[in-house]
């Protein structure tokens, strides 16, 4: 059941990235095995059929130390991402993967563009500026996580090495910015205190009761009136401090 504005655990959270990351090592499962090369369906910018790489490049990768370095980032993120933004998942993964991949088709070098780290810079990009402009504590902490585990990828949005695509990575990292300024909506409510709320009555808070017109504290509230045998059995206790003299 879907509670809007709470977060909370169900297992598609965990589930649909699992599948994701398991659909990604099978593909380089069957070219291991079965010694198939799905290099030529990754992106090929400004050709026509380099257009399907958008699709399938994420899935295609050229080593283990590849495939690994871009499987952890993509489970981890992805399930932060299905687990604070819910009401919007699906459309920052599907259209976030489909727009990264094109922009990486119009800027990219004539090359073969694979892997899926155009997808985890987009994610990266998106939970750490969307989680600064909520201003809201779980997100933003959310925020320094993400700095924390995988801000060391800034780096790699420039061209530091000819064999790493810094042109998807760059497009990524355009995308997921453009897509915090997009998605505006909070995910989680803010938490609203009783004087906050609009229905919100002065007379009816039981702490202001306990306050005289004045602003003097009163032990009995306002609206609670004491009767005459609660008077009688009111016990008052004076207190007399005598100083110590040492000649007496």
């Amino acid at each position: 059941m879907y509670k809007k504005g709470k977060l909370y655990y169900s297992p598609d959270v965990i589930i649909i990235p699992l599948l994701f990351v398991l659909a990604i090592v099978i593909v380089f499962w069957a070219e291991s095995v079965f010694r198939l090369n799905f290099n030529y369906l990754g992106i090929y910018p400004r050709k026509l059929t380099g257009l399907r790489g958008i699709v399938f490049g994420p899935f295609i990768h050229s080593d283990f130390k590849h495939l690994f370095n871009n499987s952890i980032p993509l489970f981890v993120l992805t399930t932060a991402l299905f687990y604070f933004y819910r009401e919007i998942k699906w459309k920052v993964l599907f259209f976030g993967l489909l727009t990264t991949g094109f922009l990486t088709w119009l800027i990219g070098r004539p090359s073969l563009h694979i892997g899926a780290s155009g997808v985890i810079y987009m994610l990266t990009s998106f939970l750490l500026f969307k989680g600064i402009f909520s201003k809201q504590y779980q997100l933003t902490a959310l925020s320094f996580i993400v700095i924390f585990l995988y801000g060391g990828f800034i780096w790699y949005i420039f061209p530091t090495d000819p064999k790493i695509s810094w042109e998807g990575h760059l497009s990524g990292f355009i995308v997921g910015l453009v897509f915090a300024f997009l998605y505006k909506k909070n995910p989680i409510e803010n938490k609203k205190y009783e004087w906050e709320k609009e229905n919100y009555n002065p007379k009816e808070d039981e702490f202001l009761q306990h306050f005289d017109d004045h602003g003097n504290f009163i032990e009995i509230p306002k609206n609670e009136e004491i009767s005459k045998d609660d008077e009688t059995k009111n016990i008052i206790v004076n207190y007399i401090f005598k100083k110590y003299s040492e000649e007496e």
